[in-house]
């Protein structure tokens, strides 16, 4: 079993997206990259701490590789916006890839640096990467956030509809690219 910690906005939208994965073992929303030790989602909010929402992966790299998850990762986001995605704003929605290896850190580079000459976005990608730091678990309201909350707005509105698009364009896409 290997783990891979990214963040990508919305710690509700990047764990629905990677529990689709089969190889995908666990995914636990939380927060890192920042300097305050056990930050509340409170305190995150305020943009103020430093940390990102993040989701920490484990998954079975015999099923699914490290960078089979960094091209999902890469597709189900804007990596193109500096501390934003969609309407959440601030620091702690930027995208941030915290890699546990130079390994990892290498398989990052790698693709990001693909995508951008292979000109995928219109604007260059500014996703972090950066050697992981202390991962800080969310508070248990936030894991599984959306398959306990289908029905609340901003799952309907927002997580849905990005899953249905992950599952329709990408899923299959990502296996053909590797």
């Amino acid at each position: 079993m290997q783990t891979a910690i990214f963040g990508g906005g919305c710690f509700w939208c990047t764990e629905a997206v990677f529990q689709q994965l089969e190889g995908v073992i666990n995914v636990i929303p939380g927060y890192s990259g920042g300097q305050l030790k056990n930050p509340t989602y409170r305190e995150i909010c305020y943009g103020n701490t430093g940390h990102a929402e993040v989701i920490k992966i484990d998954f079975n790299e015999d099923v699914i590789s490290y960078e089979e998850l960094l091209l999902v990762f890469f597709k189900t986001h804007d990596p193109t916006t500096l501390n934003r995605q969609g309407n959440d704003k601030g620091t702690q929605y930027r995208s941030v890839i915290f890699y546990l290896n130079e390994a990892q850190q290498n398989a990052a580079s790698k693709i990001k640096d693909s995508l951008d000459e292979e000109g995928i976005y219109t604007n260059p990608i500014v996703t972090e990467i950066t050697a992981a730091s202390a991962f800080y678990p969310a508070e248990e309201e936030h894991f599984n956030y959306y398959r306990n909350n289908p029905y609340q707005p901003y799952c309907s509105f927002v997580i849905e509809p990005k899953l249905n698009k992950f599952i329709k364009e990408f899923k299959e896409k990502i296996k053909e690219q590797i």
